[in-house]
């Protein structure tokens, strides 16, 4: 091992381990401070639980971004880009404590999407698909800004099961790396395995809004960044985070077809119904593990052979609109 890679392995361990340490005094915080989640009917989970534990591998992974940028790591746009993430960080740390009204954080949220867009450079290429689907900037730039807030929300929609959006993040930002060899991925990834030791079933502690939301940023930021700068197409990305986009907004339509009141909390979600049919937390990490699994493949297949970029697309769709319906099986929609 050269020294390039002990220092990078080095730095990545100790932003694991401080991750892993720091979410558990915010643990014992959260309880004196009685910032827990209480069960309710609406809920996966049956006893108290802390929660805001994000704020440890939120904490971490900005000063990891900091040094790496200092060390020229990190490109300058995308290092600003992802330091509006903190204005998010703090109004959904403050939404942990005291709920700020919905109007107020999604104000915030596209605040925020706007001024990482904006230091993002936009979208630098042409959305393709084989061919220009998408290149006029009046139209693709707010749709990008609308597909930001939605993706910020939609994780932290998704997170509602143990260990299940730690997973998910792990599970993109190894795949990512492996395609873009960027090493801020590599950071993601251990400041998450950190905090997924307190997540992993049964949780300890949650990630709460201010670690979902993140998560969620971050994504999205480095989706955008490595489509504008990387040979790797946004629509690589959406395969990659298709487990979690395709459920929530699946489950948005379905709810504003059946006339529910979207801003309602509910637990209607593919996930959220696996679990009520009596299957653990484990269980449900297992499958979006396998699932991920198999997306990779698909990727790799359709990056060596172009022309199975439609039929891939096509069929992973299929396989998680199927896995849906299956769970439809298992605990109706309506219930």
């Amino acid at each position: 091992m050269d020294n390039k890679a002990f220092a990078l392995a080095l730095f990545l361990t100790l932003a694991a381990l401080a991750s892993l340490f720091l979410t558990g005094i915010i643990k014992e915080w959260a309880f004196r401070l009685n910032v827990v989640n209480e069960p309710t009917s609406r809920g996966l989970h049956s006893t108290v639980t802390p929660r805001g534990g994000g704020v440890a591998f939120t904490i971490v992974w900005y000063i990891g971004i900091i040094i790496m940028y200092r060390m020229g790591i990190v490109d300058k746009h995308l290092f600003l880009a992802l330091l509006c993430g903190l204005a998010l960080g703090i109004v959904s740390l403050l939404d942990d404590i005291y709920d700020i009204k919905p109007f107020v954080r999604l104000l915030v949220h596209f605040s925020v999407a706007i001024a990482a867009f904006y230091f993002l450079g936009g979208l630098r290429k042409p959305i393709t698909f084989g061919f220009d689907v998408l290149s006029v900037p009046y139209i693709t730039y707010p749709l990008a800004i609308v597909g930001m807030v939605w993706f910020i929300n939609l994780y932290n929609f998704m997170d509602g099961a143990d260990g299940f959006a730690s997973l998910e993040a792990i599970s993109v930002g190894i795949v990512l790396f492996i395609f873009t060899g960027s090493y801020e991925l590599l950071l993601l990834v251990a400041v998450v395995i950190g905090f997924l030791y307190w997540n992993w079933p049964k949780a300890k502690i949650f990630m709460g809004d201010v670690g979902s939301t993140q998560l969620g940023f971050i994504l999205v930021i480095l989706g955008i960044h490595y489509h504008n700068t990387l040979d790797f197409s946004i629509f690589n990305w959406l395969m990659i985070t298709a487990p979690f986009w395709f459920d929530a907004t699946l489950t948005l339509y379905r709810r504003w077809r059946n006339g529910e009141q979207l801003s309602q909390p509910h637990r209607k979600h593919a996930y959220q119904r696996f679990v009520r049919a009596g299957y653990s937390h484990l269980k449900l990490d297992i499958v979006l593990i396998i699932t991920n699994l198999f997306i990779f493949t698909m990727i790799v297949l359709y990056r060596k052979w172009d022309f199975l970029k439609m039929p891939v697309y096509i069929i992973t769709l299929f396989i998680l609109y199927t896995l849906t319906r299956r769970v439809d099986k298992l605990t109706s929609f309506k219930e």
